[in-house]
């Protein structure tokens, strides 16, 4: 089974109202694959989701960049899984890497957020990687592993959960991990889940490439068998995005 390919653009902490509005319009212009090709969610800041959902073309989905680990109640501040989905949100960013290092966001938690916005019936996007400190002492799989495994464990079906491995030494420095390197992780993630989950899940799960992706460098580390797709931050922007969404191409053609 072929596994569609998956451009997620996280916007993070950006945008006013007038520069969300421009940002659909461009989306919204862009002339991309369709969407039996490539699946395309943007997840821009909280205040700005019914905005972006109602004005949004159809092909492309929304996802929030966080949510709480269980029920909502007295917790200041956090947005709980059932308000996205009363929302009709569909996705949700979890355990990305700057919230894991900003605000101490551990394995274990990020399985437990995980497996409770799945139980609401959200779909998930389950950030794993390494920092440069630990890539260098090679212990990049041991991490990635640790990571997944966390999640895993709490989880039933990854029918509704797509990998994203994202080197936190190539977020937003420039720096992108090589075809190569991309690939070498993709590999050993889903070697890991084949072992340590199940071979379907190993063969269905897409696992998608974020750290400074452009449109430079996308369709070659698109190309590569293991690289299912991209979480893009900054680059999802700007109008390059529409050219990282069209890198899908590459990959209907091979």
């Amino acid at each position: 089974m072929a596994r569609k390919f998956f451009v997620g653009g996280n916007w993070k902490c950006n945008g006013t109202l007038d520069e969300v509005k421009k940002i659909v319009a461009m989306l919204n212009d862009g002339a991309v694959p369709s969407s039996d090709v490539v699946e395309v969610v943007v997840s821009p800041p909280f205040v700005f989701l019914p905005t972006v959902q109602s004005s949004l073309k159809p092909d492309f989905q929304v996802a929030a960049q966080n949510c709480w680990v269980k029920k909502g109640g007295a917790f200041t501040g956090e947005v709980s899984a059932e308000m996205l989905a009363n929302l009709g949100v569909p996705w949700v960013i979890l355990g990305h890497s700057e919230r894991r290092a900003l605000l101490g966001e551990s394995n274990e938690f990020v399985g437990d957020k995980v497996a409770y916005a799945l139980s609401q019936g959200l779909k998930v996007i389950a950030c794993v990687g390494e920092t440069l400190e630990q890539r260098e002492s090679g212990s990049t799989m041991e991490v990635v592993a640790a990571q997944t495994k966390a999640i895993a464990e709490k989880i039933s079906s990854w029918d509704n959960v797509v990998l994203a491995y994202e080197p936190v030494w190539a977020i937003g420095t420039g720096k992108v991990a090589s075809p190569a390197q991309a690939q070498e992780v993709h590999l050993e993630l889903r070697k890991w889940l084949q072992g340590n989950v199940s071979p379907q899940v190993a063969e269905t799960t897409r696992i998608i490439y974020g750290g400074s992706v452009n449109g430079a460098n996308c369709k070659e580390l698109g190309g590569q068998a293991d690289v299912d797709g991209f979480l893009v931050g900054g680059a999802s922007l700007k109008p390059e995005f529409i050219d990282i969404i069209k890198a899908a191409e590459v990959k209907k053609s091979a």
